[in-house]
C-alpha cells in the first residue's frame, strides 16, 4: 500500500496515526513551494516600488522635468536681471543716456508730443498722471 500512483494512500507516521495520502502530499508540496513563493513576492514588491514608489523611476522622470523647467525659469530671470542692470547703469549720472531718460519720463508721466497718437494696449497699466495734449 505504499504506491504513489494511487491518490488515496494510507500512511502511518511515527505516532501511529493514519493519514490520507492526498492531504499528506499537499502538506509536503506546500512546504516545498512556500520558500519560492515568498521569495517571488518579495521580488515583485521591490520591483513595483522601484518603478512606482516615491523614489521610483516615474518620480525620477517627473523630477527631471521639474529641474529642466526651473532651470529655464532661472535663465529667464537672469536675462531679465541683466536687462534691468543695463537700464540702471544707463540711468546713472556718469553714463546718462538721454533717449532712455526721455523714454522713462514719457512712460511714467504720460507725456507725449502733440503729433503723436497714443495706443493703449493694457488698460490696467495706464499711468495715473496723463498729460493733456491739445493740438490747437
Amino acid at each position: 500500500m505504499s504506491e504513489r500512483n494511487i491518490l488515496i494512500v494510507r500512511e502511518e507516521d511515527n505516532r501511529g496515526d493514519c493519514r490520507v495520502g492526498i492531504v499528506y502530499e499537499l502538506r509536503v508540496r506546500a512546504g516545498q513551494i512556500t520558500g519560492p513563493v515568498i521569495g517571488m513576492t518579495v521580488v515583485v514588491y521591490f520591483a513595483y516600488h522601484a518603478v512606482q514608489g516615491d523614489r521610483g523611476l516615474i518620480a525620477l522622470g517627473k523630477l527631471r522635468q521639474d529641474v529642466e523647467q526651473l532651470q529655464s525659469q532661472v535663465l529667464d530671470a537672469r536675462a531679465e536681471r541683466m536687462n534691468m542692470e543695463r537700464k540702471v547703469y544707463a540711468l546713472r549720472s556718469d553714463s546718462l543716456d538721454p533717449d532712455l531718460l526721455e523714454e522713462r519720463a514719457r512712460h511714467m508721466l504720460g507725456y507725449g508730443y502733440a503729433d503723436e497718437a497714443v495706443v493703449i494696449t493694457h488698460p490696467q497699466r495706464i499711468p495715473q498722471v496723463v498729460a493733456d495734449v491739445n493740438p490747437r
